[in-house]
């Protein structure tokens, strides 16, 4: 356990323009970690470590799924409302991506967990599919 009391890992929004930080939140729950290993199984909100980035959408959307839990989250640009989250087969310590076919857009995230990260180990590639307009 961390030496420092939570939280451990923030997601934040910076205004481009004038360098203020916009809004900030925790992000990623103590659920896939616990003391000696042992997962509590408990969806607290603790801000977990990242060790991957987000990816913004020109809709107003930002992806992340970097945390310790096996989670993919999708936050409001504009108030950093936790939007959707959907869990993962796997730690999920990578950046997601994001396209358009035929008019509809994708997010795509490997879920392949990561040793360092104590995070179960896997070999997905999920993609998911945005509502249509």
């Amino acid at each position: 356990m961390p030496c420092a009391a939570p939280p451990w890992g923030l997601l934040s929004a910076t205004d481009l323009t004038s360098g203020e930080i916009v809004w900030s939140r925790p992000i990623g729950t103590s659920f896939d970690q616990g003391p000696w290993g042992i997962p509590t199984r408990l969806k607290m909100t603790v801000g977990a470590p990242t060790s991957a980035g987000p990816v913004t959408t020109a809709g107003g959307m930002t992806f992340i799924g970097a945390t310790m839990d096996h989670y993919i989250r999708d936050f409001a640009n504009a108030t950093g409302e936790m939007l959707w989250e959907k869990r993962l087969p796997a730690g999920s310590q990578a950046t997601p991506m994001t396209y358009m076919h035929e008019g509809r857009q994708y997010v795509v995230i490997a879920a392949g967990g990561a040793f360092q990260a104590q995070t179960r180990q896997g070999d997905s590639v999920i993609a998911y599919a945005l509502p249509q307009e």
